[in-house]
């Protein structure tokens, strides 16, 4: 088993320490962005990477995949997932969610990192799993953004990881695809709200997609 990493760092994800970085998240509608996606030093993306190849560019170094539920249990059952173009481009995964302990992965299981580990291996690329304190991490700067116990998405998690391992002293990085919609069970509202402070703050760039663009305009 690979140890946990908290923070990304950018010396144990193969990330320039303050190169620049454009996270990708899944979105549609990114816009005419390909260009500048390509153009960044790390390219970050996510599970199934929709506009990877076209409009949302052709280059990926990391690949950030949800290693519970049932989008995970589709990856597993797909003979052909390590064929994926995202997959065979990407020169490292992050898997989000630390492994559940077996006693608590029953009676029906939610966890399958043990599994994607094994079904990634063949691919010899560094898989960086994100850690439980990185978890109680994002639980602090959701929860008072938000009502109850806040279930960060896998794109929360990973940006949050990626800008704690990265100086203060690097440009910003920046981020597409990013429309804070999906599951039910993600706190939306909080995490846009924490992307604005991040924005405000000069660690991050949000580029909205089209969508969201025409919503505000």
């Amino acid at each position: 088993m690979l140890p946990d990493v908290d923070p990304l760092s950018a010396g144990r994800a193969g990330l320039p320490a303050d190169g620049s970085l454009a996270i990708v998240g899944n979105a549609p509608g990114t816009g005419a962005w390909g260009p500048a996606i390509d153009a960044a030093d790390s390219v970050v993306r996510f599970n199934n990477a929709p506009g990877f190849g076209a409009a949302a560019g052709h280059r990926i170094t990391h690949l950030a995949l949800v290693n519970r539920g049932g989008q995970t249990r589709e990856w597993l059952a797909d003979r052909n997932f390590l064929e994926r173009p995202v997959v065979r481009a990407a020169q490292a995964f992050i898997l989000p969610f630390p492994r559940l302990p077996a006693e608590h992965n029953v009676p029906e299981p939610i966890c399958w990192t043990r599994e994607l580990l094994a079904l990634l291996q063949p691919l010899g690329r560094p898989v960086l799993l994100l850690s439980e304190t990185l978890q109680q991490q994002a639980h602090t700067q959701l929860t008072p953004r938000t009502a109850g116990c806040p279930n960060p998405s896998t794109g929360f998690l990973v940006t949050l990881a990626l800008l704690l391992g990265r100086p203060a002293s690097a440009r910003p990085a920046q981020a597409f695809g990013f429309g804070f919609d999906g599951w039910p069970g993600h706190p939306w509202a909080a995490e846009r709200a924490w992307f604005a402070d991040a924005e405000a703050a000069g660690r991050i760039r949000v580029h909205p997609p089209l969508s969201d663009r025409a919503i505000t305009s």
